[in-house]
C-alpha cells in the first residue's frame, strides 16, 4: 500500500471503530508502519473531522520520540512505536477502551481459553498487563511484556491493544478481542465458562494458519489467469471443429460400394412342357 493509501484506511477504520461501538470518542488511536516510519493518529481529535493529512509520522529505529506532522502524535505513541521496533511482523496496531475488556481490565482478569478463538491471539490466553500511567515508559513495558508471542492483550484499568501485518487485520482482532470478553464476562455471570485444553488451542493455533482476514490478489493476476485461459479452450477447439467439417474419403465411399454390390435380376422363366 502506498502512504496515502495506509492513511486513508487508518481515518477510515477511526470511523469504523467508534461507530461499530469498539471504541467512545477520541479515547482509542491506531497506527500503521509505512517503511521505515509509524504513521498515528493524533491527540485529541474527533475521529468525524479527521483527515489522512493530520496523522503524525515518527521514524522507526532512530530519533526516537521525533515526529512530523501538523498535529502532535496520540499521547500513546510510546507503546505503539516500542511494538513497531520490537515486532517487525506488526504492521498495524489499534488500541481501544471497548466496553467489555475494559470492564475486564478493571477487574484485572486475564481471558483464559474460553473459546477456540482465542488461539488467533498465539496462546491460550489474553493476558492483562500491569497497571501504568498512559503515555509513560512502564506501560509500554508492561505491554511488551504481555504481547510476548500474542498478537493482543489488555492493558489493567485502561483497555486493550490488538495487533495485525496491517491495520484492517489489526481492526479484526480488536473485534475478536472484544467479542471474547463480553462472552468470558457474560459466562461468569452463569457459573463460569468450561475451558478448553492447552492442546486444544495448540491444534487449534495450527488449523487457523492461513485463517482470518485474506489479502485479496491483485487484479492483474486474475486477468492474466482468464487470457491464459483462452489459448488453451480454442486449441482444443478448432481440431473438433474441423473433424466435423470434412468428414474422411473413406466414410463417403462405403455407403455408395454398398449400394452398387448387389444389382437386382429378373428371375429366369421356366419352359413350358
Amino acid at each position: 500500500m502506498t502512504e496515502r493509501e495506509i492513511r486513508k484506511a487508518i481515518v477510515e477504520n477511526c470511523l469504523k471503530m467508534n461507530s461499530t461501538g469498539l471504541n467512545q470518542g477520541t479515547s482509542g488511536n491506531l497506527s500503521a508502519r509505512y517503511k521505515d516510519v509509524m504513521i498515528i493518529t493524533p491527540s485529541g481529535i474527533a475521529y468525524e473531522v479527521l483527515k489522512p493529512s493530520d496523522l503524525a509520522t515518527m521514524p522507526i529505529g532512530k530519533n526516537y520520540g521525533s515526529w512530523e506532522g501538523p498535529l502532535k502524535p496520540s499521547t500513546e505513541w510510546r507503546f505503539h512505536l516500542d511494538i513497531m521496533i520490537d515486532r517487525p511482523d506488526v504492521g498495524g496496531i489499534v488500541h481501544t477502551h471497548s466496553t467489555y475488556a475494559t470492564i475486564l481490565s478493571i477487574a484485572g482478569k486475564e481471558i483464559p481459553a474460553c473459546h477456540y478463538m482465542i488461539a488467533a491471539f498465539g496462546g491460550p490466553t489474553i493476558r492483562c498487563a500491569d497497571y501504568a500511567t498512559f503515555g509513560t515508559e512502564e506501560l509500554s513495558a508492561n505491554a511488551l511484556k504481555a504481547l510476548e508471542d500474542r498478537t493482543g492483550c489488555i492493558l489493567a484499568n485502561h483497555g486493550m491493544i490488538a495487533t495485525g501485518a496491517n491495520v484492517a487485520k489489526a481492526m479484526w482482532l480488536a473485534v475478536e478481542l472484544e467479542t471474547i470478553a463480553k462472552q468470558y464476562y457474560q459466562s461468569l455471570l452463569i457459573g463460569g465458562p468450561n475451558l478448553l485444553s492447552n492442546e486444544e488451542i495448540a491444534n487449534v493455533k495450527e488449523r487457523f494458519k492461513g485463517y482470518g482476514l485474506q489479502d485479496k490478489k491483485p487484479a492483474n493476476s486474475s486477468r492474466k489467469t482468464k487470457a491464459a485461459a483462452k489459448p488453451r479452450a480454442k486449441a482444443q477447439a478448432k481440431p473438433g471443429a474441423k473433424a466435423r467439417a470434412k468428414p474422411s474419403a473413406k466414410a463417403q465411399v462405403k455407403p455408395r460400394a454398398k449400394i452398387q454390390a448387389k444389382p437386382r435380376t429378373k428371375p429366369k422363366a421356366k419352359k413350358r412342357a
